[in-house]
Parts: structure tokens; C-alpha cells; sequence
């Protein structure tokens, strides 16, 4: 009997070794990988061969036409916005506002705000060159900047739609998307605190020598830049980087004083939820971001179309990925694998929102890739989720908090800090590893408190918000800098 569950998880186990030593032993590209995979796994698992490739394309076609408007959307906008100049006047504005005695703090909420448009890695390539301009004028350590700047990526990209992990695992659970933002939001907020500028300091006790590097963005090519006269207003940036996420919770929180109070719907309401769809508010704010990144500052359509266009370009591998790892999924949800993981939990206690972070965090640990490890828990937790009466929104964020856990050596994203802030292999593991440690468990936790009281949730957000601002101020201030009104343009 025992065996009878533990075959399948065995089989599993052996299929995800398989893929790690396909991607990392032969350089194989991911989603071929994934659906090679996905085919030996099946077959394994007993599956008629006559539903091998049913599964397979269900699964990969399922995953794509969920999420693939809002995705490619979401590129879009993002892309827009950093082509216009936008995500640099967000994060001069608040960098010159907050000024330098605070300019962690500045570096904190201008990651977030561009963290919530762009994907990690085109957050991370657009914000590194502003965090060492800023660096090199106040003489201060990248990483002193850098640390919370990654903090504040990693925690949009894990818990924010409309990114890939949080927005597929929502759409596979069935969770309302609008409220895995405001639950991303209140669980991200103290997350990037802790990871960022509080870690900050014990970084630089742990690893000195790290905040002495210069690093090197060579590697980045020439950046284009702007003077700050070139690009649009701190207002419409922040405004146009945010609208979806202010449509979709709207539409969300009438939702939750709909079913609290127990009014009647009428044709307003019902405005406001197609308004508030998660595709429908991105279609909106990208059509936004015509008129405020474009044709407002006199750039000709074509120019705004040929963002819109090397935008996709640049996610069409990442949209195919995220379709092998939704093949996978199926394909262990069709075979039989989760009612199995369900069967053996079947009785107990654990949480769902524990056992999804569990499962998520073993995967990316092995995989490397967050999206993948995400996606793949899915067709583990999806079967046992009807034994429970789960917060869906709150299971999708503990996936993503598990799937971003210990980025290390198989992660494109250890990689890149380590070769842009000029760390070895010991720094970057002191820093990028724990970092993103802290950003999984520190989640984790508030998560579970969420789960539990969510007015005691945002009373530890602002406690833990007003203890990080009172100990930001016993930094040293740095050496008064030259004006920065220009300093864009570097």
C-alpha cells in the first residue's frame, strides 16, 4: 500500500533529475527539456499512449490562453515605460525627494513601483545602471543600494500579477487575481523591508569586503539615457506604471463590500468588474501608455509599435517555457500524481498553504527556474485542494514565495548579480542566496498571518515599516553630492 503512493512521487522525483541534467548537463533549451520530460513522465506514470500528447498540448494550451494576454500585455506596458524614460524619472524623482541621507529608502520604493511593470530581469538590467550613477555621485557601495533594489524586484516578480508565477498559478488554482495583487501587495511591503534595507546591515557584517566592490555593467552595452527635461512627469510614470494594478483593485474591493454588505449587482457594477478583469485593465493601461509614453510627448506611432514589438520578441522563449512547465503540470495531474500526494495528506493538518511552499521551494531549489518550480507545484497541490477550505489567493502567494527560496548556481538570476556587482562566489551567496532566502520565508510567514487575521496583518506591516524607518536613520549620511538635477544623464 505504502508503495502504491510512493511509486509515483519516485517516478516524479526521477523526472525532475532528468530535467535538471538535461538543462544543466547538455545545455538543453528549457522547454524542450520540459516537454521531453513531459513525455517520458507520462509514459512512466502509466498513461495510455493515445493521451500522452492530449495531455501534453491540454496542459501547454491551457497555461498560454489563461495567461498569455495579460503577459504579453504586461511586456508591453513595461516596455513603454522604460523607452520613454519613464521608470528613470520614478527613480530620480524619488531618489532626489528622499534625498541622500534616505536613498535606500528611494531606491526601496522606485524598484517597487518599476518592479510592478517590468519582469525581474528587465528590472534588474534598467535599474543597475541608475544604482551605480547614483552610487558613484554619492560615493557610497552599490551594493549598499543594490541589496535593497533586488529585494524590492524579487518581491514583485514572486508576489505581484501581472508576472508570470503569480499570474499562472493564480489562473491555475482559480484564484481572483485581483486579490492575489492586494494580498501580494501587504505580504510584499514588509517582505522587501526585511530583505532590503534591513539585511542591508547585517550584509555588511557578514561579508565586508562585498560593499568595497565597484562591479562592472559592461557586459550591459551602452545604456540609453535621458536628460530629465526628455522624460515624462514623476505623476503620469508612477500613474501609467500603476493603472492596472489600481483597476484590479477596485474591481476587487467592491467584490469584498459586495459579498460583506449583500447588495445586488446592477450594470455599473458590472462595468466596473470587466474594467477590473486582470486583461481588461492591462489592454486599458497599455492603451494609457500610448497617449503618456507616445503620442503625448510627440513620438511617432511606429516608434511606440516597435517597443510593443521587441517586447514580445524578448518574452516569446519565456511564454513557451511557461507553456512546457504548464504540460508538465498536466501531465502529472493526469497521471495521477497529485490525487496521490492528496491520499497521503488525506487527514492530516498541513496546511495547503505550507504543503504548496514545501513542494515549490524543493522544486526551484533543484530547478533553478522560479516560473517552473511554480507551475510544476501546481499539478502536485491542485488534487488536494478540494479537501480543504483554502484561501486560493493565499496558496498562490506561498507558491510564489517557495518557488523564489535559495537562488543559487542553476538560477540565470545568481549569475547576474554576481557579474554586475563584481562578488565571488562566497559574496553572492551571502548576499543574493540569503536574500532571496529571506524574501521566501519571510513571506511564508506573513502569509500565515494573513491566513489568520488580516487587521493584525497590517498592523505588523506598518509596526515593521516604522521600526526599519527608525533605524534608517542612524545611517551615516554620505558626502554631500554635486546637483543631481542631471544626473540621468551620465
Amino acid at each position: 500500500m505504502f508503495w502504491r503512493y510512493i511509486m509515483p512521487l519516485f517516478i516524479v522525483a526521477i523526472g525532475i533529475i532528468l530535467l535538471l541534467i538535461l538543462i544543466t548537463g547538455f545545455k538543453l533549451n528549457t522547454f524542450v527539456s520540459l516537454i521531453i520530460v513531459s513525455f517520458i513522465v507520462s509514459l512512466a506514470l502509466g498513461m495510455p499512449m493515445e493521451k500522452v500528447v492530449t495531455s501534453i498540448e491540454a496542459g501547454l494550451g491551457g497555461t498560454l490562453g489563461h495567461i498569455a494576454l495579460i503577459f504579453g500585455l504586461g511586456a508591453m506596458l513595461g516596455r513603454l515605460i522604460a523607452d520613454a524614460g519613464g521608470a528613470q524619472r520614478i527613480a530620480m524623482t524619488l531618489i532626489n525627494k528622499f534625498g541622500e541621507k534616505r536613498i535606500q529608502w528611494a531606491v526601496v520604493v522606485a524598484s517597487f513601483i518599476v518592479g510592478i511593470a517590468l519582469f525581474f530581469e528587465v528590472g534588474l538590467v534598467l535599474l543597475i545602471p541608475i544604482v551605480f550613477s547614483i552610487a558613484k555621485e554619492l560615493r557610497a557601495s552599490i551594493l549598499h543600494l543594490g541589496i535593497p533594489m533586488a529585494a524590492a524586484l524579487l518581491a514583485t516578480h514572486s508576489f505581484l500579477p501581472p508576472h508570470p508565477g503569480p499570474t499562472v498559478i493564480a489562473g491555475e488554482y482559480g484564484a481572483d487575481i485581483g486579490l492575489v495583487l492586494l494580498y501580494g501587495i501587504i505580504v510584499a511591503i514588509p517582505t522587501v523591508i526585511i530583505a532590503g534595507p534591513l539585511y542591508t546591515k547585517i550584509a555588511k557584517k557578514i561579508v565586508p569586503n562585498a560593499f568595497k566592490k565597484t562591479g562592472n555593467i559592461a557586459s550591459l552595452g551602452e545604456q540609453k539615457t535621458f536628460k530629465l527635461k526628455e522624460t515624462p512627469g514623476f505623476g503620469i510614470s508612477v500613474l501609467t506604471a500603476m493603472f492596472p494594478v489600481l483597476l484590479m483593485s477596485i474591481s476587487t474591493i467592491l467584490d469584498m463590500i459586495q459579498k460583506s454588505v449583500g447588495f445586488e449587482g446592477n450594470t455599473i457594477i458590472e462595468i466596473v468588474r470587466l474594467i477590473g478583469n486582470p486583461s481588461s485593465a492591462m489592454l486599458i493601461s497599455l492603451i494609457l501608455a500610448f497617449y503618456t509614453m507616445g503620442i503625448a510627448r510627440n513620438t511617432p506611432i511606429k516608434e511606440v509599435m516597435n517597443s510593443c514589438t521587441s517586447s514580445i520578441a524578448a518574452i516569446g522563449m519565456m511564454l513557451l517555457i511557461i507553456g512546457g512547465g504548464g504540460a508538465f503540470k498536466q501531465v502529472l495531474i493526469d497521471g495521477g500524481v497529485g490525487d496521490y500526494v492528496a491520499e497521503l495528506f488525506k487527514g492530516t493538518s498541513m496546511s495547503p498553504i505550507i504543503l504548496a511552499w514545501v513542494v515549490a521551494a524543493l522544486l526551484r531549489i533543484s530547478l533553478g527556474s522560479a516560473t517552473v518550480a511554480a507551475i510544476s507545484t501546481a499539478g502536485l497541490v491542485i488534487p488536494m485542494l478540494s479537501q480543504y477550505d483554502a484561501n486560493l489567493a493565499l496558496v498562490t502567494l506561498a507558491t510564489g514565495a517557495g518557488s523564489s527560496i535559495c537562488s543559487h548556481v542553476n538560477d540565470a538570476g545568481f549569475w547576474m548579480i554576481k557579474e554586475y556587482f563584481g562578488l565571488s562566489m562566497k559574496e553572492t551567496f551571502s548576499t543574493w542566496t540569503i536574500l532571496s532566502t529571506i524574501t521566501s520565508v519571510a513571506g511564508l510567514g506573513f502569509i500565515l498571518l494573513l491566513d489568520t487575521s488580516l487587521i493584525i496583518s497590517i498592523i505588523l506591516i506598518i509596526s515593521i515599516s516604522i521600526i526599519a524607518m527608525y533605524f534608517s536613520i542612524f545611517n551615516q549620511p554620505f558626502k554631500q553630492s554635486k546637483d543631481k538635477s542631471d544626473i540621468l544623464d551620465v
